[in-house]
């Protein structure tokens, strides 16, 4: 979910262009890696109940078991940067696409729990590194006409993998075959490696590396008129140009920009404690502390991953109709209650056929809560609230954090649910959604509408957060 930080929204004499088909298979292409990453999220969930069994993992060595794969993660992404800027969006993806195969064979052939956690860790340096490379590809070589359609469909890739591994985590159940449910990626790590071997370098990263002659071609051959293809060139080495004055320095001199990066931050770890993530890589877990078997609890896995995916496709549609604020604030209170739900009837006993029903239908109602606002809306305001000339820092930031939240929550939910039961824990997470409503109404602009250059305008005047997009 990560990538939708890195689109660019800036005017440009392409703005009224038609996509073209190479530049729309391309972009499809890259958000394979919003695939990959989905898979590798989503696979851990089903496979958990018989890892633990097999090493016979407490609760702290599960948590480390799942959670060391968000640790490697923000060591990715933080490296991120600097590997997509020394080899290219396209080098940056071959590098993780290797990654991910060998993070998948060490976890699949794992004889130690300290093996599988070294696989995991390979596997999160995979997804910080494609997570940032990907979108940010698909970013440069779109038109600006299809730009947000095609991030949004690098997260619907991100969706459509946790789904796909909740059902292969399913077909295989039966068997308890964690071995094949983790070792099964290495098709589709495979498959993306072999793709990305294929991709042209972006056009911008070519201007970066002073590869004019070759950008031009790459950038003719994306666009339909070869006027606005030079358009388009003249506009990059004039952006350029003028990129120097960001970043790390601006934080230190701009009070202004600052507000904005730690509003970043602070959506980015309100995100975690909803508990989608806790739930995303323990909902087995969840299910059976409500007395379903391990292969129904897996089934049940499976119908939160559909419901993921085809919610975030439906706030893709509504984002811009409804806005941010009222879908954000609408999503915190769905998941807030759904939880709420969870929660009572956890402490209950949920031993009945009917209350286990309830309980599956609250746990739905709250992933379709999240999907249609607090999941995708968090990245789509990280990166509209940031200035121009320090995005890429402000965006960073929130990246790293998401991460590093990721990792805490992950790490310690098997033992905040050991030590305080289910129904107290997920009874938590919602009042942490009824924060996140009220964090909404106190600072979140609105955004719907709103040029990214009158937002910069309006931060840089002083104006309170939540009045940005006035």
């Amino acid at each position: 979910m990560v990538g939708i930080a890195t689109v660019r929204s800036d005017s440009s004499s392409e703005d009224l262009q038609p996509s073209t088909t190479r530049a729309t298979i391309l972009g499809i292409l890259a958000a394979l890696a919003g695939l990959m990453f989905g898979l590798d999220t989503g696979v851990v969930a089903g496979a958990l109940p018989f890892i633990a069994t097999d090493f016979h993992a407490s609760d702290a060595l599960q948590g480390w078991i799942v959670s060391s794969m968000m640790a490697g993660a923000a060591f990715g992404s933080l490296i991120a940067g600097r590997v997509s800027a020394r080899f290219g969006r396209t080098g940056a993806m071959l590098f993780a696409a290797i990654l991910f195969l060998a993070g998948t064979l060490f976890c699949a052939c794992a004889t130690l729990p300290s093996i599988l956690i070294i696989g995991r860790i390979f596997l999160g340096f995979a997804v910080g590194i494609a997570a940032f490379a990907a979108p940010l590809y698909i970013s440069e070589i779109t038109v600006e006409s299809a730009r947000g359609a095609m991030i949004s469909f690098y997260q619907l890739m991100v969706s459509l993998g946790i789904f796909l591994a909740f059902i292969s985590d399913s077909l295989l159940a039966s068997g308890g075959h964690w071995r094949w449910m983790l070792g099964i990626m290495a098709v589709p790590a495979i498959i993306f490696l072999g793709i990305v071997l294929i991709l042209p370098h972006s056009p911008r990263w070519l201007m970066m590396r002073g590869k004019k002659d070759h950008a031009r071609r790459v950038l003719k051959s994306l666009r339909s008129d070869e006027e606005v293809a030079e358009a388009e060139l003249a506009d990059i080495q004039a952006r350029l140009q003028k990129s120097s004055d960001a970043g790390w320095r601006l934080f230190k001199s701009n009070p202004n920009f600052r507000r904005t990066v730690f509003l970043g931050i602070l959506l980015q770890v309100m995100q975690q404690l909803t508990g989608i993530n806790a739930l995303l890589y323990y909902a087995p877990r969840v299910f059976q502390a409500a007395h379903f078997g391990t292969n129904a609890a897996i089934w049940a896995t499976t119908l939160v991953g559909l419901v993921n995916m085809t919610l975030t496709g439906v706030a893709i549609m509504c984002v811009d109709k409804w806005g941010r604020r009222p879908l954000l604030i609408l999503s915190c209170v769905i998941a807030g209650t759904s939880l709420l739900g969870v929660g009572v009837l956890l402490a209950l006993g949920a031993q009945t056929f009917s209350a286990q029903l309830a309980l599956c239908g609250f746990v739905l109602l709250f992933v379709a809560g999240f999907a249609i606002g607090e999941g995708p809306l968090v990245w789509t305001l990280c990166s509209e609230v940031q200035p121009t000339r320090g995005r890429d820092f402000g965006i960073g930031c929130s990246t790293v954090t998401n991460w590093v939240a990721n990792w805490a929550i992950s790490n310690t939910f098997p033992l905040v649910m050991g030590h305080y039961g289910a129904a107290k824990t997920f009874m938590l997470f919602a009042a942490f959604n009824g924060l996140f409503a009220l964090v909404t109404l106190m600072f979140v602009p609105e955004t719907k509408g709103v040029s990214l250059e009158t937002l910069e305008t309006n931060l840089f005047a002083g104006k309170r957060l939540r009045d940005l997009g006035r």
